[in-house]
């Protein structure tokens, strides 16, 4: 295909007035053509990273960074950082308007993008601990013709430099809440509108002193209540102070107080958990668990525990509709589903989509895009519920709760030594069908139970009443209700059967999940990752 070479000079118009320098560069052009390859030339500053100097603003960048363009009404291409310049190839630009360029602080929008389609898209700026998400936009001077060889722009910043100054006991970052910390851009009109993702958390470096923060456009916002501002490693919490009116390309440097110095729950039961503790390994690691299984409501985008232990949500049979259309609250989610997005994959908790492979679950659970080998852990970590998102009922900070993985199921249900001996019995609570696992601490004199660590036992073996089990769970007994599984639509089994989400990939197993039923029960069950299953959240002992 014959295509068209432009050469685009832009210039970043910084924090204040500081401005990038700019060069222009001229090359011939060719045959006209449905594709135009352009190059935008920004000096790079030091070329090591995009960056904001907080004396002056300027913004600097590095290879990678990415500028989104748009074109009548839709996005057109992409233009790539390669050390010295931004250059790519965009598709169909609508002769007689300008181009639109939209730097979004090297944060992979939510979306999948498709030249000449593409109308939306957005971003969330939540993560600041690494670099500064700057966000950019600016149209070209000159609108386009065939032909054109040059086009002219200043980027210009639709956010705010904020300084914060952190007092902290932790050693973990900082998080604070209340900001606007999602963007949404219209490719149709050109317009960026600013929102708030969940609780509006931005999270800022690690360690005390001064922090420097992106604030997207916003109305003043008051002195936050006590967690409105804690450490993400969920041991602190404390208040963040007031924080003006945001304007675009605002330079804020008086600082912002963020104190964070309340010890979490000193010695006691975290909020949200039973009291029970459960050794999960050799090494005598323990964990609590929460309160009940895991909820979402689609409607509020709140995550939080069932009030009860033996509480469902799904019903036996139950079409839920597509993508959860006939009701609001989530319990059987499929695997990985925790809403975080790297840019490859879908982990939405309503995600209902079966039509893939079953068994890898394109768009489900952690991926870089081509391998689907990994676990809800380290780089892939924020695929787990419990580790990024905030339990509105289990403390309402991300961090705090995570799954377990399959060998430390194995763990809890098979290894663990304990002065009683029992670790899991079969049962019936308030009339509800599961698994009933006991703590490490567990007296036999609490309650009698029958048949205890039987895989073949039935649920009938023990049957138990709501206030007898009110005693047990006192002392820190866990019950896992049987809530059925979900495949596509579909709930089946419902009180009769269970199944489990473990944060494991294994080569052998690679979906793996403790399953069971009456007088049945498999630690290592190899299940599509695309199904919808129960998720149980564990917090360490620490």
């Amino acid at each position: 295909m014959n295509m068209k070479k432009i050469s685009i000079i832009v210039m970043a118009l910084a924090f204040l007035a500081a401005l990038t320098q700019c060069k222009k560069e001229q090359v011939a052009p060719a045959n006209d053509s449905e594709a135009v390859t352009i190059t935008l030339d920004i000096k790079s500053g030091n070329g090591t990273r995009m960056d904001v100097n907080t004396a002056t603003g300027e913004v600097t960048y590095e290879s990678g960074d990415k500028i989104y363009v748009a074109s009548g009404g839709k996005y057109v291409g992409t233009l790539t950082h390669n050390g010295t310049r931004f250059s790519g190839t965009i598709s169909d630009p609508t002769v007689g308007e300008p181009l639109h360029f939209y730097f979004l602080g090297n944060v992979t929008p939510a979306e999948t993008f498709t030249a000449g389609t593409t109308t939306t898209c957005s971003v969330v700026i939540s993560d600041q601990t690494e670099h500064l998400p700057v966000i950019e936009y600016a149209p070209s001077n000159e609108t386009y013709t065939a032909g054109a060889t040059t086009f002219t722009a200043h980027l210009l910043n639709k956010c705010a430099l904020v300084k914060f100054n952190v007092t902290t006991s932790s050693e973990a970052a900082t998080c604070i809440t209340g900001m606007k910390n999602k963007v949404t851009v219209d490719f149709s009109n050109n317009i960026l509108t600013p929102s708030q993702e969940g609780t509006g958390i931005i999270t800022l470096p690690s360690g005390n002193g001064e922090k420097w923060a992106i604030l997207l456009p916003q109305s003043a916002v008051e002195a936050g209540d006590a967690g409105s501002a804690y450490s993400t490693d969920g041991v602190y919490t404390g208040t963040r102070a007031a924080v003006p009116a945001i304007l675009d390309n605002g330079y804020l440097t008086t600082g912002i107080d963020v104190t964070v110095t309340t010890e979490v729950n000193p010695g006691e039961v975290p909020t949200g958990a039973i009291c029970g503790k459960f050794t999960i390994n050799s090494n005598g690691d323990q964990v609590y668990f929460s309160q009940g299984n895991l909820q979402y409501n689609k409607a509020t985008g709140v995550w939080s525990f069932m009030e009860h232990q033996y509480d469902m949500v799904e019903t036996d049979w139950q079409d839920v509709g597509t993508n959860y259309a006939n009701q609001n609250i989530v319990s059987l989610f499929g695997w990985g589903t925790s809403g975080w997005n790297n840019g490859n994959m879908y982990y939405q908790p309503y995600n209902t989509e079966s039509s893939w492979d079953s068994e890898i679950g394109y768009g489900y659970g952690p991926t870089d895009g081509t391998n689907y080998s990994y676990s809800l852990t380290g780089d892939y970590a924020n695929a787990d519920w419990g580790v990024y998102n905030a339990i509105s009922n289990g403390g309402s900070t991300p961090n705090l709760w995570r799954t377990l993985s399959t060998p430390e199921w194995y763990y809890v249900f098979n290894s663990r030594t304990t002065p009683s001996g029992i670790h899991f019995a079969m049962g019936i609570v308030n009339g509800v069908n599961g698994a009933i696992l006991l703590p490490d601490d567990w007296s036999s004199t609490v309650h009698t139970l029958n048949y205890t660590n039987r895989a073949d036992a039935p649920f009938s073996t023990n049957e138990i009443t709501l206030a007898d089990w009110g005693t047990m769970e006192t002392n820190g007994a866990v019950f896992l209700p049987a809530a059925g599984g979900r495949i596509g639509n579909h709930v089946n089994f419902a009180s009769s059967k269970s199944y489990y989400w473990s944060a494991s990939y294994d080569v052998n197993f690679p979906y793996e999940e403790p399953r069971f039923y009456s007088s049945y029960l498999n630690l290592i069950s190899d299940y599509g990752r695309v199904d919808g299953r129960s998720v149980r959240l564990v917090k360490n002992v620490e």
